[in-house]
């Protein structure tokens, strides 16, 4: 039996591609979007008493990944991308449906052209495709007792640091301040591949916003952003 779903919105996102994007939703909580409800479903009945809800759920399709297929077993990063454990017990984007979920803090909504949600705290790639859409309730999602195995605790943070010409950079940027904080948090999340040895000569790059940031690794513990384009 197979089913289909419509999509209800795009993601437009500050993260203009998969690489460094956190990987849980809430690891950077400057990270902004706006989901754009398309026709039918941009009508404002279809929103009513969102207001009153916080944070939500978004459920939204890997669409960049579906023609890769998926695998039975995956490495997971917190496992230092060796381990493989079963596609179920994990959250890689490379599944049997290509479904996804976040959790995401709604900062506002904008009903004067169709109906604009305002996201913060996301982890959802520019293009994403929206197919359903839940009020948070901290009763009944919060399980303060659950337990999660090798994922128990936050990754570690890493130090970011900054070149003085790419602090000038952010200086003239008219929402500087924002993206440096959005640089801040996307980098100490270790963007690096789990696979992949750090060396301190190679030149990383990220698109974040409007901008076009170069980093390299000083050592295991710290980054330092070498340019802001």
């Amino acid at each position: 039996m197979s089913w289909s779903l419509e999509t209800l919105g795009r993601i437009h996102s500050c993260y203009q591609e998969k690489f460094a994007v956190p990987r849980q939703p809430g690891l950077a909580p400057s990270a902004f979007a706006t989901l754009e409800l398309l026709p039918p479903y941009n009508q404002a009945a279809l929103v009513e008493g969102l207001e009153t809800f916080s944070h939500l759920w978004i459920s939204f399709i890997f669409h960049q990944n579906l023609e890769q297929g998926w695998k039975p077993k995956v490495r997971p990063p917190r496992l230092g991308g060796n381990k493989k454990v079963g596609v179920f017990a994990s959250r890689s984007t490379f599944r049997p449906n290509g479904l996804g979920l976040s959790v995401v803090k709604l900062e506002g909504i904008d009903l004067t052209s169709g109906v604009k949600l305002y996201l913060s705290g996301i982890d959802l790639i520019d293009g994403t495709p929206v197919v359903d859409i839940k009020p948070y309730i901290p009763w009944v999602d919060s399980q303060p007792t659950a337990l999660s195995a090798w994922a128990a605790e936050p990754p570690e943070s890493l130090v970011v640091s900054f070149l003085p010409k790419a602090e000038q950079k952010l200086a003239s940027h008219p929402q500087g301040s924002h993206l440096k904080q959005l640089i801040i948090e996307v980098l100490a999340q270790n963007p690096r591949p789990a696979y992949q040895k750090i060396t301190t000569e190679r030149i990383y790059g990220v698109k974040l916003a409007d901008l076009n940031v170069q980093f390299c690794y000083l050592d295991t513990k710290h980054l330092e952003v070498v340019a802001v384009d």
